[in-house]
Formats: structure tokens, sequence, C-alpha cells
């Protein structure tokens, strides 16, 4: 957990949840949040007639629109009442890039990918703030609660992952001018990835000195752990074990999300959702790694 939240999150929350009403006020909150900064965003792309990214972020703030409702309704079953902003006693952590949604409104080279990749950031870091609620809560009521918020998050990390993907891959046929290739390629599973992964982790723990050289050490014994626990799951392609360890991180992270919504099975979603947190947490470290 001190992984993910110093990964994750720019800072630790400012307090503590007394109740489940402030639980429901601060989620409400944070997701109503989110709908009314994408929907500036979308109004804001339509006035520089920039269409296709007007389309993204309508579609992210009818999204967050959902969640607020689903909030509201999971409060109205649980306490028979609507989420009270007045309980909200703090504000909630920075879970969106103000930086880059300043970025969205003022660049040229601004595109449905890099947008949806701003998404995804912010719902990685709303899961991180639920994880560590959930981690650090004694309250049984509020943590199961936490719990359930965290994995929401993660469900909806998972699908703007997914439509990141095919942004990405729109954009790339289109800069091509080919469509995707159906050329067979060599194969690897998790395992294989893990292992791979671990012994660049290995390399860049060398590399550094005092507690950053530490949570290498701690990332690096994890990775080894998680690639006994993926086993044979996933299929790669072989050149994967080429690239840097952020790409092969944010490879495996995208491969446990799709697996964990994929499946039916209750115990292989918890097993792929377990590994999709660490390797959520371990992508971000690794990001924050390369921008220091």
């Amino acid at each position: 957990m001190p992984l993910l939240r110093a990964s994750l999150l720019k800072s630790e929350p400012a307090g503590t949840l007394r109740s489940l009403d402030e639980l429901f006020a601060l989620a409400h909150a944070m997701e109503n949040e989110a709908a009314n900064r994408y929907g500036e965003l979308a109004e804001e792309m339509r006035r520089q007639n920039k269409d296709d990214l007007a389309s993204v972020f309508t579609q992210l703030a009818a999204a967050e629109r959902e969640h607020v409702e689903s909030v509201a309704r999971w409060s109205q079953s649980r306490r028979g009442k609507a989420p009270d902003s007045a309980l909200v006693r703090w504000e909630g952590p920075e879970t969106f890039d103000e930086n880059t949604a300043t970025e969205v409104k003022t660049s040229g080279l601004m595109t449905p990918y890099r947008a949806l990749a701003m998404a995804v950031r912010n719902e990685e870091r709303a899961f991180a703030f639920w994880s560590y609620l959930a981690a650090y809560s004694k309250d049984p009521e509020i943590k199961k609660a936490s719990e359930t918020m965290a994995k929401e998050e993660l469900g909806h990390v998972a699908t703007l992952r997914k439509e990141r993907r095919r942004a990405y891959h729109r954009e790339h046929d289109q800069r091509s001018g080919e469509g995707p290739s159906g050329a067979p390629q060599s194969r690897v599973d998790a395992r294989r990835l893990e292992l791979q992964l671990a012994a660049q982790l290995a390399d860049i723990e060398r590399r550094l000195a005092g507690p950053a050289a530490v949570r290498a050490k701690e990332l690096l014994d994890q990775t080894m752990g998680m690639a006994e626990q993926a086993g044979d799951f996933g299929s790669f392609p072989r050149a994967l074990e080429q690239r840097d360890a952020q790409a092969i991180a944010e490879a495996l992270a995208d491969a446990y999300l799709e697996g964990a919504e994929a499946s039916n099975d209750e115990t292989r979603v918890d097993a792929l959702q377990e590994l999709a947190a660490k390797a959520i947490a371990r992508l971000a470290w690794l990001r924050s790694l390369a921008a220091g």
C-alpha cells in the first residue's frame, strides 16, 4: 500500500471517514466534480471546433454522470437517503490531472488517445484513493464500502484503457495509411513477461540509491511473486520482451484488467484484479521514475 499511495496519489487523504453517510457524500462529490470537469473540456473543444475531442470528453462526462447516479442509488439503498454534500469535511484527493487538462485546452497536438490517457490516469488515482481508505479504515462497514468503490474504479480503468487502445490503433492506422496486419506473431505468456520485467527492475535497482533503490527492490520481489501467480495467463507478442520496463508493465496491467473483465469465474476475477492493482501501482512508479 505505501508503494501504491506514493505512486498514484499526489498526497495522502486529508482525513478519515467517520460514517457511510460521509463516504457516500465524498464519493458523490468526487464523481460529480469529474463529470463537470469533462463537461467543461467538451465545451472548450467545441469552441475550438475540435469535434473529435469534444466527442471524447462528452462521452467521459456522460460516464461520470452515470457514476454520480450510481453512488446516489447506492446511498439510497444502504442509508435510505441521497448523499449529503454538507457531510464532506475535507477536499477529496487531486485525482483529476489539472496540468493535462490545461494542455488539452491549449495544445494543438492533443488527440483522442492522449485525452483518454489522461482519463485513465484520473481513474487510477481514484482507485488508489479508495484502496488507501480501505487499507487504513478501522470501521468494517467503511472498509468494505471503500473496497467496493476501489473495485468500481478499477472497472472504470479497464473500460477507459480499452477505449484508449482503440483510439491508439485508429490514430496509428490513419498515420500509416494501413489497416492492422494479420500476420501471425510469436507469443509469450504473462509469467515470461513478468520475469523479463523483473530482470529490468533488477537493472534499475542497481542504478538507484536510497529510498528509490529500496522501492525498486520491493517491486522486483513483488514482480517475481506476480510471475508465479500469473502463470500461463495471457498471450503477448514476443517482441514485447525487447521493450523497456514501462511498456512491459503497461501491457501486463492492460491484460490483467481485461482478463478480470472477461472472466465469469469469481476466484479468477479476484486473482486478476489483485494482479491488476499491483500492476497499476508498479506502472505508476515506473512512470514517476521516468518523469524524475
